[in-house]
């Protein structure tokens, strides 16, 4: 590759970089406030590709796909009754937006490591609802 073109890439390949290294360094509470959510927003993005996989992968078998249904739904009320419970002592705060984020990031990323689970399930597993590929 060219060498001018590596200096035209170099802003798009740093941006992730300077973002993180944005939110290692947050001193405000807003900023805070702001990486929390984004976090949240990359973990919940994961978690929606899991479920996508999953759900492609339970195609065949309406009854079990029916049952991640119900049971994400019922998660998903789950995480969010349990964070607005968890952060409820500074509800009004301008903390509550980063201990709210921070409690749905880590309920979260805990479902997106039981869909990991689930799509590695090796065919004949019969523990395992999601069938192996």
């Amino acid at each position: 590759m060219h060498p001018r073109y590596l200096l035209l890439l170099a802003p798009l390949l740093l941006a992730p970089l300077a973002q993180a290294d944005e939110c290692d360094n947050a001193t405000t509470q807003l900023d805070m406030n702001q990486c929390a959510g984004k976090q949240f927003k990359a973990a919940d993005q994961e978690l929606n590709s899991l479920y996508q996989q999953i759900n492609q992968r339970l195609k065949d078998q309406p009854q079990t796909k029916k049952l991640l249904v119900t049971t994400q739904r019922a998660w998903v009320a789950f995480r969010d009754a349990e964070c607005d419970f968890a952060a409820s002592g500074v509800e009004g705060g301008s903390v509550y937006p980063l201990i709210h984020s921070n409690c749905t990031t880590a309920l979260t990323k805990d479902r997106v490591k039981a869909f990991k689970t689930y799509l590695k399930c090796e065919e004949g597993d019969l523990s395992c609802p999601v069938p192996g590929l």
